[in-house]
């Protein structure tokens, strides 16, 4: 939602920008003045509208949608998401922040531009590979997406994901699920086991990369550091020691070594789980 502040510069200080005297202006008394209180407004993807703001003056020379949307993309990702606004993105375009208007309604227009940009780093499977590997090949991409923007992991739930590049997406993994050979009516259900497990997955990844960038350690002191600290505290070093057969089980020289065990025998046991029910509704599975 786009504060006052971002529409106009001081409305105490010019009267005749003060909503106060004129209630045409005012959006709380015009819904169609302010497309953040308009229900009927879902996505960026579905506005078709003419733009509600007047436009006084040309568009900025230089700017337009892609740009404005590739530098929403490095600012997410070098301040992240709490940090991000129109005026903070138009310092960075060396624009006023109303000539992003010309573009855009709000700050969510914004985002769900962005979150759509970065799903196009997402590699599609190869075409002529067998469906475990297509299904390993996206949730890998996709693990290491929400890695390397750890901002998007709060948003993909926020938007309807049906910009050009999330369809995409989303049709690659239904591809995927289509030719696992589950019946019908498990087919969402596989989806979501396989695809929510690589959302978790590398979301605790990202923020806990972030986490060691952040205090200049690597991942491995960072790991060392906390452990040591955990088994300083005696009311839960029993805790750590009693789980210490299963971290040496897990093999595994660095903490990234050890993530990516789990997380390829995690997909592995997702795998096996979709042939096993393929099997026990005598559905035909293609053979790896």
């Amino acid at each position: 939602m786009v504060s006052a502040s971002d529409r106009v510069t001081n409305p105490a200080k010019d009267p005749a920008k003060d909503p106060a005297k004129d209630p045409a202006k005012d959006p709380a008394k015009d819904p169609a003045k302010d497309p953040a209180k308009d229900p009927a407004r879902t996505s960026v993807w579905l506005d078709r509208r003419t733009p509600s703001r007047t436009r006084r003056t040309e568009s900025p020379a230089g700017l337009d949608r892609n740009r404005i949307t590739e530098a929403s993309v490095r600012l997410l990702d070098a301040e992240g998401l709490a940090k991000f606004s129109m005026r903070r993105l138009a310092a960075e375009l060396d624009v006023t922040a109303m000539s992003l208007y010309w573009y855009v309604d709000t700050k969510d227009d914004l985002l769900e531009l962005a979150l759509d940009a970065v799903y196009a780093e997402i590699a599609p499977p190869r075409e002529d590979a067998d469906w475990r590997e297509r299904l390993r090949d996206l949730a890998r991409s996709y693990r290491e997406l929400l890695v390397r923007h750890i901002w998007i992991s709060p948003l993909a739930g926020t938007f309807l994901n049906i910009g050009p590049n999330s369809v995409l997406f989303s049709s690659a993994v239904m591809d995927v699920i289509r030719a696992t050979g589950l019946p019908l009516e498990r087919q969402t259900g596989a989806l979501s086991a396989c695809f929510q497990f690589v959302y978790g997955f590398g979301t605790v990844e990202g923020h806990f990369k972030a986490r060691c960038d952040a205090t200049g350690l690597t991942q491995d002191e960072y790991h060392r550091h906390a452990m040591g600290t955990i088994r300083a505290q005696p009311h839960l070093r029993k805790i750590v020691e009693s789980s210490d057969d299963l971290m040496a089980a897990r093999g595994g020289d660095t903490v990234e070594e050890m993530r990516e065990r789990d997380f390829v025998f995690a997909l592995d046991l997702l795998i096996a789980g979709i042939e096993a029910m393929c099997e026990r509704a005598g559905a035909p599975t293609t053979a790896p």
